[in-house]
């Protein structure tokens, strides 16, 4: 038994996860290879391999003939009977070769096509390991940048994430763990090439694949995505289960299923909305968290007319049109979002409308969608910002809880620091040039006051 080399093809097959019969293949190749390169040619070479034990027999089979003309392939008569004295002319002698003999060109030959058939496995099992991959998510050791490119360590193979899959903004430490997107896998000559992205749709879906039980199991589907990778992501969601409700296994308790991918994505908005296979619903629920009057959609043009409330046309484009952008990309449908005013000037609306007291007014929505699911200082739950949306539900653009108050005075010029709700500042008429302890009328101080009364 070879022992030594038994040990070593184990060895390689745990390791490099290459099986021993393709070792032994190759084994066997490089031997005739290296006969091939000491005699010149191996037409008439044999090998004889126990695979279990790796004891192997090389033999050069020789025609025996009376007058030898090539002494590679032909044995004399006489010679043969020397090896045994039962062979006669036309037979056929097996004479062993020692692999001790071969030059150390052939050796270093049969040492190369060895090494070579090693890497080659190597890399075809890196490949199927990964092309099982190809379209899932996987994670990834951040080792260096390679100029704007990100070098990432994927265990057995690298992957290098490039500035167009890279989300704008995203800085990457050393040996920072990330969850990538693995969008193609190509086997080249110098092994698996993985193309990872960090800003292709399908990730965040994978993502809720992976934190969601009900999305996993197929009781909860996505039916549609639209993102703009590091600011928002809106995606449709359909339950085959009449008791489970879609939006609310995504959100999961008190928001730890979202705020999960959330933090994964580094703070990127997540919109999650009921799907409905009817086109007006479904655009109503894409141009979440803004209410509409009405949809009038066109199966066949792909086209939508929508009416919003004049307050809500702000929010239902959102800022730099991205709410109505991601709501057309999730619908699949072109849509033309006009206000009330609008309406009514471009006859969608009849003139009285606004006089018949129809459609949806500010008053009703002073405590913002909580029976939706929405939290009262925001839509948490739907992915927003707590301070991104005052209670009137504009944008920054337009009364953003960080730039107005709900006046519509600025915080640091009306709001708390001058005037209070009701236009006074706390401590008196701070206008009028009185301290906070005067008094307004008599312009006392309130301590002169106090003692005069104990006098009397």
């Amino acid at each position: 038994m070879n022992t030594e080399l038994l040990e070593a093809l184990n060895i390689l097959e745990e390791e490099k996860e290459i099986s021993k019969e393709t070792l032994l293949d190759a084994i066997e190749n490089s031997l005739l290879n290296a006969c091939k390169n000491h005699f010149g040619k191996a037409d008439n070479i044999r090998l004889i391999m126990d695979r279990t034990t790796c004891e192997y027999s090389l033999f050069a089979e020789k025609t025996v003939v009376e007058d030898v003309e090539d002494k590679l392939e032909e044995i004399s008569l006489e010679d043969a009977r020397e090896i045994d004295g039962k062979y006669e002319l036309g037979d056929i002698v097996q004479i062993p070769i020692e692999s001790k003999s071969f030059g150390r060109i052939a050796t270093q030959n049969a040492k190369n096509l060895i090494l070579q058939k090693i890497r080659e496995e190597e890399r075809k099992v890196v490949y199927e390991q990964y092309f099982e991959k190809e379209k899932d998510i996987v994670t990834g050791i951040v080792q260096r940048y390679v100029g704007r490119n990100v070098s990432i360590n994927l265990g057995k193979a690298d992957a290098m994430l490039t500035e167009n899959e890279q989300v704008k903004g995203e800085v990457f430490k050393p040996t920072e763990r990330i969850k990538l997107y693995v969008v193609e896998v190509k086997d080249t000559t110098k092994g698996p090439k993985i193309l990872v992205s960090r800003t292709h749709p399908e990730l965040v879906k994978r993502l809720f694949e992976a934190e969601v039980t009900e999305v996993k199991d197929g009781v909860v589907e996505i039916k549609s995505i639209a993102r703009e990778a590091g600011s928002r992501t809106k995606i449709a969601v359909w339950s085959n289960d009449p008791d489970v409700d879609p939006v609310g296994a995504c959100v999961g308790m008190n928001g730890a299923r979202v705020n999960a991918i959330v933090n994964e994505l580094r703070g990127e908005k997540i919109d999650i909305i009921n799907w409905s296979d009817n086109p007006a619903i479904l655009i109503e629920n894409a141009l979440s968290p803004a209410k509409v009057i009405s949809v009038m959609a066109d199966p066949d043009d792909k086209t939508a007319g929508v009416i919003v409330p004049d307050y809500q046309l702000s929010l239902a484009i959102g800022k730099e049109g991205q709410n109505a952008r991601l709501a057309a990309r999730l619908t699949g449908y072109k849509i033309d979002i006009k206000s009330e005013t609008q309406a009514i000037e471009s006859g969608d609306l009849p003139e009285n409308y606004l006089e018949l007291g129809e459609g949806v007014f500010e008053e009703e929505y002073e405590e913002p969608y909580t029976e939706d699911g929405y939290e009262e200082d925001g839509y948490s739950e739907e992915g927003y910002a707590e301070d991104e949306y005052s209670e009137d539900g504009y944008e920054e653009e337009g009364y953003a809880g960080d730039e107005y108050s709900e006046d519509g005075y600025e915080e640091g010029e009306y709001a708390g620091d001058e005037y209070a709700e009701d236009g006074y500042g706390e401590g008196g008429y701070q206008e009028d040039g009185y301290s906070d302890g005067e008094d307004p009328e008599d312009g006392y101080d309130e301590d002169e006051i106090i003692f005069e009364e104990v006098e009397d």
